[in-house]
């Protein structure tokens, strides 16, 4: 092993190699690079996990080729890389492209975990909104396959709504379009913004496939500006939840973007 990579969900001070802040993990001020390398006596690069992920992918994967990517992680939260004329966008602080805290919703409800915004799309498009639409919509019918399912007790998480989904249930469906067009709509924000030539999204929530992206991408056809809207690729990721972890290697052997 010559080098070790870490992607972690948090703002990641990259030069530093330090863990700034965490909306979902108590990490904040931990430097995490050189704890690992201490403990592991290798050199250890630290950085967001979505930034990893957007490198794996547009090195190897769904956006190779292109200038101009974004890559939309959705999980337990949301998170997000971009890649602006060939190299990894960080911010002015590198803290840039938390694409999952984007306010899309004024009137909407509290983010989960530490950030203090309302509204957010990580709130309204995450693995963890699918199972809460879905837990929600299951209490009004308990005669649903959901609803019954919650009625012995059992967890409406996102992975159970996802399957039936892919099974044909039609209220499953209905809360993987719902989802669809709620992601869509954060994705309209970040093509007029961006003009991206192709939206990658990968994590665990892309299991949906199509039953997700296809709403997605119908919105975004709808809403977008239509030079752009019309342009834009989205797609799943080539290389799944995986992203991150071939991203972390890739930049531990020096392949970083930035």
């Amino acid at each position: 092993v010559e080098a070790v990579g870490f992607g972690i969900p948090a703002l990641v001070d990259f030069r530093r190699g330090v863990s700034v802040w965490s909306n979902h993990l108590p990490i904040d001020d931990v430097p995490f690079r050189d704890l690992m390398s201490e403990r592991l006596g290798l050199p250890v690069v630290v950085d967001n996990d979505a930034n990893m992920a957007v490198v794996a992918e547009h090195r190897l994967g769904a956006a190779r080729g292109a200038d101009h990517a974004v890559l939309i992680a959705l999980g337990t939260g949301i998170g997000g890389g971009l890649v602006l004329d060939g190299r990894i966008y960080r911010g002015a602080r590198g803290f840039g492209a938390e694409l999952g805290h984007m306010v899309v919703d004024h009137d909407g409800e509290e983010c989960p975990g530490q950030c203090p915004g309302w509204g957010c799309l990580e709130g309204l498009a995450s693995g963890r909104a699918i199972g809460r639409l879905g837990r929600q919509l299951a209490t009004g019918t308990p005669e649903t396959t959901l609803g019954r399912r919650l009625g012995l007790g059992e967890e409406i998480a996102g992975g159970l709504v996802t399957e039936l989904a892919h099974d044909g249930d039609e209220q499953a469906l209905s809360v993987l379009a719902e989802i669809g067009r709620r992601l869509g709509a954060g994705l309209c924000g970040l093509v007029n913004i961006f003009d991206p030539e192709v939206i990658v999204v990968g994590g665990g929530a892309v299991a949906g496939g199509e039953l997700l992206l296809g709403p997605a991408r119908e919105l975004v056809a709808e809403r977008a500006l239509p030079p752009v809207g019309a342009a834009v690729r989205i797609v799943p990721a080539h290389f799944g939840e995986e992203s991150g972890m071939l991203g972390a290697a890739l930049m531990a052997l020096g392949g970083e973007l930035a």
